[in-house]
């Protein structure tokens, strides 16, 4: 049963930061607007998301056995609590900076971390060009 949690886990964060990145590509500032609260409120959403994702595949990853992440000396451990409050810390400085080094990934979790960064400097171009795809292909009023 915990394989199959684990799978779902997995699959779901996966699904649900494919899904997001759809959303903010296919979002588009309300007519007459340039810059619009929801496409930023997207983005946010959108971040959220993605760090969460990550953050669940890190820890399942964790979990099945794998060593993902390093904590100092050795591989991370403690309570339940303190692996999410990690791995959540892990994925946000990995996606809005590039890291600062007091966790560092490993094995099979530094693909998944480039993956991430990636991801995190994709995500403002692709804020800022649909942005202006829309304002260039609308039709101008005068």
């Amino acid at each position: 049963m915990g394989t199959f949690l684990l799978w779902c886990v997995t699959i779901t964060s996966i699904l649900g930061i494919v899904m997001s990145l759809l959303l903010l590509i296919q979002n588009q500032p309300p007519q007459g607007r340039r810059v619009s609260i929801r496409n930023f409120l997207v983005l946010l959403l959108v971040y959220a998301t993605v760090i969460t994702g990550f953050g669940c595949l890190y820890l399942s990853l964790h979990f099945k056995g794998y060593p993902v992440l390093m904590e100092g000396t050795g591989r991370m451990s403690g309570s339940l609590i303190h692996l999410v409050e990690d791995v959540m810390y892990f994925s946000a400085v990995t996606i809005l900076t590039v890291g600062y080094g007091d966790i560092i990934p490993q094995g099979i979790g530094r693909w998944i971390a480039m993956i991430e960064a990636l991801i995190g400097y994709l995500l403002p171009a692709a804020f800022v060009v649909t942005t202006v795809i829309y304002n260039e292909n609308k039709p101008n009023r005068l």
